[in-house]
């Protein structure tokens, strides 16, 4: 599946995505777009609240709404996320580790992930290689 996936389109739809974040506190906005096996694209951003633990991630929301659609198998994720003004040698925004152990549940070791700093510029690597050692239900401990 890895060589069909369009990559740009989702890179796009997760840059689109960033558009709607709210984040008043860190000024760190994230998209993220989450590519179903069956070709859907679920979107998501991070919402932020002053009490900062509530805080949902881009990537845990775009899983929210992709599982309350009936969605439970995955093979991409785009992520675009930047801090207002980031400096342009910024590294492309990964997965925080939560959002890491949400993805692997539904994705496992062979998901893709796309860190993105423009449609043109990006980093990918496996969910796996990500979370080295990740469990879920393939590897229930």
């Amino acid at each position: 599946m890895k060589g069909t996936i369009d990559r740009a389109a989702l890179i796009r739809a997760a840059f689109r995505a960033r558009e709607a974040a709210y984040a008043p506190y860190s000024h760190f906005t994230v998209g993220a777009a989450l590519l179903a096996k069956d070709g859907r694209i679920f979107t998501g951003c991070n919402i932020e609240s002053a009490a900062f633990s509530p805080t949902q991630c881009a990537e845990r929301t775009a899983l929210g709404k992709a599982v309350s659609e009936g969605a439970r198998e995955f093979v991409a994720v785009a992520v675009a996320g930047a801090r207002d003004n980031a400096p342009d040698d910024a590294l492309p925004t990964a997965p925080c580790g939560v959002c890491r152990q949400m993805l692997y549940e539904f994705g496992g070791d062979e998901l893709l992930v796309i860190m993105a700093k423009s449609e043109a510029d990006y980093r990918e690597m496996t969910l796996g290689a990500l979370l080295p050692l990740g469990f879920g239900p393939q590897k229930v401990l």
